[in-house]
């Protein structure tokens, strides 16, 4: 059995694009399903005017971050590099076999000027109908080609396609696709500068690497019937293809980087983990056989399945990803958490006394976006003024006058205490709310929005008072008392 090889072969043109990066994922999965399948990357920049200064360094870290470990690579070499494009142009595989292709019927030399082409282009779209260069260079002979060549005329290679006919192929996804061979353009597979485009550069570096598998979105769809009928005219194995639907914004947007969409890179400044993300963007036009949704990405490895892949494309929810995200934060051990989020901790909480451990214990049941943190404990440090509004709770049972005399009540008990913790505070507050014969939420809820100042926050009034102390706490409540009672 041929071992499987997949390349994830990006542009350096600036940040990870999340269709790119799931793309990856898929390249490493159909791989790694296999024990001895080998994931590849390969950096294609040839198109020089793209290109991003540091955005090569941005592809290795993002695949580092995400855990998608290439075998082979710019940065850790193999039997097949260079996987560079530019640096394999300058050994001239791909003119000599463009060259080669030409030779074998599969191309042309084209020395047409773009004025040319343009006028064609206007000729026959004025005459209503669809435009496919009619190219003149078809019927030069090999030796006005060579002599042109040899007085330094600038030229391009272009394919040769049958307009008679129709070409077919195979996708894991989408099943048998056929095309009329008249619809086909002849496009340039060589340009005039010596660099490959796209559509050659990699069908030939497939072929050097033994790739057996090839994974890209389906707007690759109706340009694979080209690519094949040059693999055809070298005679060489076609890989198998996988062609995945969009990743949408909407129902009629793609996501796209260039419309300013949101990036890896984005998504973990706004405090997103990476292995949420790479769990998220699996399930993105992917169904497993079973109602999971969290997946490692040794799970995934496993369930993966091509044949499981949908053909319509996939809205990027962020409501599901933040979900799925603060899924991965509660599922942390909370040292490893802490750690985490301490540099958040701190953008809001300076003062020293506060045990910020037990802050980060609190967060981890309520947090889920490590952006959110410094806006939810921003009442550590800075009492906010707020409205006796947040005392009237329907749930809770409570309004104004109940939370006044909750918080007298609270304070004259607190006040005794000669412990301070969260067991001697709980025990106190649960003891008075026998005493007064009310629900828990009309004591612990007042007591909550005294210490705190805010409507919503991570942890109960124990908690945060256990945290302030007992003196910050008696002040916040004595602050409150006097609001109420104007």
């Amino acid at each position: 059995m041929t071992k499987v090889r997949t390349r994830f072969a990006p542009s350096p043109t600036g940040y990870m694009h999340i269709g790119n990066l799931r793309t990856a994922l898929y390249e490493y999965l159909v791989a790694k399903k296999e024990d001895d399948g080998v994931f590849i990357l390969r950096i294609e920049d040839t198109d020089q005017g793209r290109l991003v200064e540091g955005a090569t360094d941005i592809i290795y870290e993002t695949l580092k971050q995400c855990g998608l470990s290439h075998d082979e690579g710019p940065d850790i070499g193999g039997e097949y590099g260079p996987y560079v494009q530019s640096e394999r142009m300058r050994s001239g595989i791909y003119k000599e076999y463009a060259m080669k292709l030409v030779e074998l019927g599969g191309a042309h030399v084209c020395f047409c000027k773009e004025e040319d082409i343009e006028a064609q282009r206007q000729e026959v779209m004025a005459a209503g109908l669809s435009f496919k260069y009619d190219d003149p260079c078809k019927h030069l002979s090999k030796e006005e080609i060579d002599a042109r060549i040899a007085a330094g005329e600038a030229y391009v290679i272009r394919q040769n396609i049958d307009p008679v006919g129709t070409t077919s192929f195979e996708d894991e996804v989408y099943g048998t696709i056929t095309v009329d061979n008249a619809t086909l353009d002849e496009s340039i597979l060589l340009k005039s500068d010596g660099f490959p485009t796209y559509n050659f550069a990699n069908i030939i570096d497939d072929h050097m690497m033994d790739i057996t598998h090839v994974v890209r979105g389906n707007e690759y769809l109706s340009s694979t019937p080209k690519y094949n009928l040059i693999y055809q005219a070298f005679d060489w194995k076609i890989p198998t293809y996988i062609h995945c639907p969009p990743v949408m914004k909407d129902e009629q947007h793609k996501l796209s980087k260039r419309n300013g969409d949101a990036s890896f890179q984005d998504l973990v400044a706004k405090g997103y983990l990476p292995e949420a993300i790479i769990n998220y963007i699996a399930l993105l036009g992917w169904a497993p056989e079973s109602e999971q949704e969290i997946y490692s990405l040794e799970e995934l490895k496993k369930a993966f399945n091509v044949k499981r892949i949908n053909t319509s494309g996939a809205i990027f929810d962020i409501e599901k990803l933040t979900w799925m995200n603060g899924m991965y934060l509660r599922k942390m051990e909370l040292e490893e958490f802490y750690e985490l989020v301490l540099p958040y901790i701190n953008q809001a909480v300076k003062t020293e006394s506060y045990d910020k451990k037990e802050i980060a214990k609190i967060l981890q049941t309520r947090v889920s976006v490590l952006n959110e943190i410094p806006e939810m404990i921003d009442f550590f440090d800075n009492y906010p003024v707020y409205s006796n509004e947040l005392y009237i709770n329907k749930k809770m049972k409570t309004n104004e006058e109940i939370s006044l005399n909750s918080l007298i009540a609270a304070r004259k008990e607190l006040t005794g205490l000669t412990e301070w913790s969260e067991t001697s505070i709980h025990d106190t507050l649960m003891n008075l709310v026998q005493t007064l014969g009310i629900k828990n939420g009309q004591l612990l809820f007042p007591v909550r929005i005294a210490v705190s100042g805010k409507q919503m926050t991570p942890g109960g009034a124990i908690e945060i008072a256990e945290i302030i102390g007992k003196e910050e706490t008696l002040r916040r409540i004595d602050a409150s008392i006097a609001q109420l009672q104007k």
